[in-house]
């Protein structure tokens, strides 16, 4: 790269890592998983992998095999699953990778049988989600008959609401096709579902949000540590007169004299435009307000008393679960909405 970047993630190897350990404490015998989804939930996925593997993780998981053709080969003794199944136009794909499908429907099923008999796959359940999977039913019926079931697996619906009846009557139908269903191992439990108890766990685990510093439940406060700090440059210093206006629509006028920042960030980087109620920039003395509205490349903040000059890096305010709460975005659109424009640094 010869430009330099004005913008840059600062990412915390130790905090994966440390947010893996305790996911894979409170997971009891089972193993415990990783969510890769999504560029690594916009981290990079070859970077976490990395450091994950490294770390102990075996098992891995993306939504569509042009997600693992981009990963390349996996680390040693790792496994990865692709969560979206197989359709017709990835069978070359997967003959060429080493991953197993998430088969999904009695279609899915039939192809793999047909194209890769001697090969294992995993399968999803649906257990009242409504989204990917068979039919518990059509799972018991007989389809899956001759198949190399690796892992059996559902996605709980609710599992970030502690006390919903959904979370029940999902364990218990899953209870149940374990009973009746053979395979290798079984899964269930996402990020909130590991903090549901160990009923959730079976043998293995699939956290994603929370390994990059989403907390979902109560259980994981003071435990899963902040990954990501995004950090934006100054390009301007101004100073506005009383009544002067800033940005589109002119929505913040200047009570009194304000020496402003122009930062090089924007919703085309994910910082979506319901910042300029809630954001905020840090300097090493101080808290930088948002002011007007957010453009596409840039924002404007409150550097009033503070050293701040041209060419300085500010903190942007980002712990995900206070952002969520304060902007309604989710934790997962505030990770995954990191544009391309940020360069990506791991310490």
């Amino acid at each position: 790269m010869i430009a330099s970047p004005a913008l840059r993630l600062t990412l915390d190897s130790d905090a994966l890592v440390a947010n893996w350990r305790w996911l894979a404490a409170q997971s009891g015998s089972a193993a415990c998983g990783a969510a890769v989804k999504a560029d690594g939930y916009g981290l990079g996925a070859k970077a976490v992998v990395e450091r994950l593997a490294h770390a102990g993780c075996r098992d891995f998981f993306v939504a569509t095999w042009d997600e693992a053709e981009r990963l390349g080969p996996m680390p040693e003794g790792t496994a990865l699953s692709v969560l979206h199944g197989v359709r017709d136009a990835d069978l070359l794909a997967a003959a060429a990778i080493e991953a197993r499908p998430v088969l999904n429907s009695p279609e899915q099923v039939i192809r793999w049988r047909e194209a890769m008999p001697n090969r294992a796959c995993d399968v999803m359940v649906d257990t009242g989600m409504n989204r990917l999977g068979l039919m518990p039913e059509q799972a018991v019926s007989g389809l899956l008959e001759g198949l190399r079931i690796e892992t059996l697996m559902s996605h709980l619906a609710c599992a970030d609401e502690p006390v919903h009846p959904m979370n029940e009557r999902q364990l218990g139908i899953f209870v149940d096709l374990r009973r009746r269903l053979a395979a290798r191992r079984y899964s269930l439990a996402n990020s909130a579902g590991i903090c549901a108890g160990e009923r959730y766990a079976f043998d293995l685990t699939r956290p994603g949000i929370s390994l990059y510093g989403g907390i979902q439940r109560q259980e994981a406060n003071g435990w899963i540590k902040a990954v990501v700090q995004p950090e934006a440059e100054v390009l301007q210093i101004r100073d506005l007169r009383p009544g002067d206006s800033v940005g589109y629509g002119a929505t913040f006028t200047a009570p009194n004299a304000l020496r402003i920042a122009i930062l090089n960030l924007g919703y085309a980087d994910g910082y979506l435009r319901c910042f300029a109620r809630n954001g905020r920039a840090w300097a090493a003395d101080g808290a930088c307000p948002v002011l007007g509205r957010v453009s596409m490349d840039l924002i404007v903040v409150d550097v009033t008393g503070l050293d701040v000059a041209v060419g300085d890096w500010l903190r942007i305010d980002y712990e995900l679960a206070a952002t969520s709460a304060a902007t309604g975005l989710s934790q997962y659109e505030l990770l995954t909405g990191l544009g391309s424009r940020y360069q990506r640094r791991w310490i």
